[in-house]
């Protein structure tokens, strides 16, 4: 698709368009974006791992789900007596 001359071509016409400080700035900020894009992605992977291995154990040990618990607890409470 691109060879090394169209590539060449291509960057010397962007040094002449923004000049040398201004590329160093573009490529600087390019390169944090790309770092904080891995970083946040590296971080939800462990939080789904994190998320996966506290399912998995309490499934492991039968804790019921939070949800279930909830409903178990309003039905022991005894109904209020009509006076």
């Amino acid at each position: 698709m691109f060879d090394s001359k169209m590539l060449l071509v291509i960057l010397a016409i962007a040094l002449v368009i923004f000049g040398t400080k201004r590329l160093r700035s573009i490529g600087s900020d390019l390169g944090a974006a790309v770092k904080g894009f891995k970083q946040a992605m590296s971080d939800g992977e462990s939080e789904e791992r994190v998320k996966q291995l506290k399912q998995d154990a309490d499934f492991e040990t039968g804790a019921a789900t939070p949800a279930a618990g909830a409903h178990e607890a309003e039905a022991k409470v005894p109904p209020k007596p009509n006076v």
